[in-house]
């Protein structure tokens, strides 16, 4: 079979200058250099690290008088709570910061009916989450956006404006 060596990877040519080589050896020759240095740094632990996501770093903000960054809060925690082991303890804990007494109760009642965890009204932990301002006037009314493996369900979370307490929780 003939063609030409770019295609075969001959790398035998001899250009006019007099080195060996071209362009695809040289870098074939740059990329080994690289993987044997990255390869030589980890292996010295020279604090090479691989960034999980692609990109621009991200960055999460907030304030303790925003019941929106309120709620992200308690629905972060509470989900890192449900999913670490020996979280329950912390679960409760936040359940008693950030909810209003009567509705611990109402919970309470909803849980025992439904078999079911009323904070995120499911028998499972979700996979991610996202809290949307709903916009109310009287008080802070967010939709949480909970993702699982097969599909999504929506929570409407209501917040008093004056405690930063969450008084109900449902389904949209």
């Amino acid at each position: 079979m003939t063609g030409d060596n770019s295609t075969t990877g001959d790398n035998s040519t001899t250009g006019d200058n007099g080195r060996t080589g071209d362009g695809t050896t040289r870098f074939r020759t740059a990329r080994r250099r690289t993987a044997l240095a990255a390869g030589l740094a980890l292996a010295l632990g020279l604090g090479v690290t691989a960034q999980a996501s692609a990109g621009s770093p991200r960055s999460v903000s907030g304030k303790p008088s925003d019941n929106i960054t309120r709620i992200a809060d308690f629905y972060g925690a509470y989900i890192d709570a449900m999913t670490d082991e020996g979280g329950g303890e912390l679960a409760e804990e936040l359940r008693e910061h950030y909810l209003t007494p009567a509705f611990q109760k109402e919970l309470a009642a909803w849980e025992d009916k439904n078999h079911a965890d009323g904070v995120l009204q499911a028998q499972n932990v979700p996979l991610a989450w996202k809290v949307t301002d709903n916009g109310t006037a009287n008080h802070t009314e967010a939709v949480v956006t909970l993702t699982w493996g097969s599909g999504t369900t929506k929570l409407v979370v209501d917040m008093t404006r004056t405690t930063h307490k969450i008084f109900h929780i449902g389904t949209k």
